[in-house]
């Protein structure tokens, strides 16, 4: 099951870099000053380089050896000024408001990664989820195959036998209330993100609901987006719609549906809307001594995740080895 080991011995045999847009933050540098402590995760670092190495010193944080760069004195900001144009040229944005906007970390941040200098973005410690997704979704966009962004919660308990349990839950930040084939997409990408964590998905759909014991439009929507989901990915084993009981107790599925293959046992969990969704991670992350990692965002054309404002550089080190290790 998942450790972090995995993913760093990932990393050790192909390095990513990684953009942090807050580089004067002391959690992005004490999380950089240990990545670069190590060989397989190379941080950047976005704003006035004097100014990051003084806050830097004043924490005490060795940062020598990491890429800092400062949009004011960027030699490539005619070049990334003329893509940003191309990129948004149905907005009609001139190049005189293209350098405006690259001037703000996040929009410059994701452009390098955009333009190849980087793998990887991390952000949000300072600002809002939105702040982070906007420029992702107008300049990296999503994968030729989604419509949608979504994000997913890894959530990791150590377990009595020694080994990790870890569940994925989706989606917990981004899609307000989704509808039926988004919540397909959403399913998908979250099985996805689950395997890379070490998680045989066992998908469940869930709601107030198990196999019609409740009505409802919202019952029908996640028993239709279970039948969708099921026909689009034959291969991974999906229920719904569930209860969360019987999700994941194997005693009460054999009461309420002993004919499932899911219930009982499921790690993979779909939620109706964004209020379930939150609330049903944080649950399990204050009472049940869960450690949750994410949002972890899903969908785009490379990996860009966002990280809470109430973050410590601890969970900003290890979201910074998540996101590497997607690219």
């Amino acid at each position: 099951m998942f450790g972090f080991g995995q993913l760093i011995n990932i990393l050790k045999k192909n390095p990513k870099k990684i953009v942090f847009t807050e580089g004067e933050d002391a959690r992005i540098l004490e999380a950089s000053s240990r990545l670069l402590a190590s060989n397989f995760l190379h941080p950047i670092l976005i704003g006035n380089a004097e100014k990051i190495a003084i806050a830097a010193e004043e924490c005490g944080f060795n940062i020598r050896g990491a890429e800092i760069i400062d949009p004011e004195h960027f030699d490539r900001m005619d070049e990334m000024v003329d893509l940003l144009c191309e990129l948004r040229k149905k907005k009609g944005i001139s190049p005189e408001r293209a350098r405006e906007i690259l001037l703000q970390a996040n929009y410059f941040g994701t452009m390098l990664v955009k333009m190849g200098i980087a793998d990887a973005l991390l952000g949000g410690a300072t600002y809002s989820t939105a702040d982070t997704v906007r420029p992702a979704l107008q300049l990296i966009k999503t994968k030729p195959e989604n419509n949608i962004v979504s994000s997913c919660f890894i959530l990791v308990r150590p377990s009595a036998t020694g080994e990790n349990e870890v569940l994925a839950m989706a989606d917990c930040a981004i899609n307000i209330e989704p509808n039926e084939d988004e919540l397909v997409e959403i399913a998908g990408e979250a099985a996805e993100c689950a395997k890379i964590f070490g998680v045989d998905p066992q998908i469940a759909f869930l709601s107030y609901s198990t196999h019609g014991s409740g009505k409802g439009d919202a019952v029908d929507k996640m028993r239709n987006a279970a039948e969708k989901t099921r026909a689009k990915y034959p291969e991974l084993p999906i229920d719904g719609e569930l209860q969360f009981d019987a999700a994941v107790s194997p005693r009460v599925a054999r009461t309420k549906c002993p004919e499932s293959k899911v219930a009982g046992h499921a790690n993979t969990f779909i939620f109706p809307d964004i209020n379930a969704g939150n609330i049903g991670y944080k649950i399990a992350q204050r009472m049940g001594n869960f450690d949750a990692y994410g949002p972890i965002l899903l969908g785009l054309n490379a990996p860009v995740n966002d990280l809470s404002r109430g973050c410590n550089a601890s969970e900003v080190y290890s979201m910074a080895i998540i996101t590497a290790a997607l690219a």
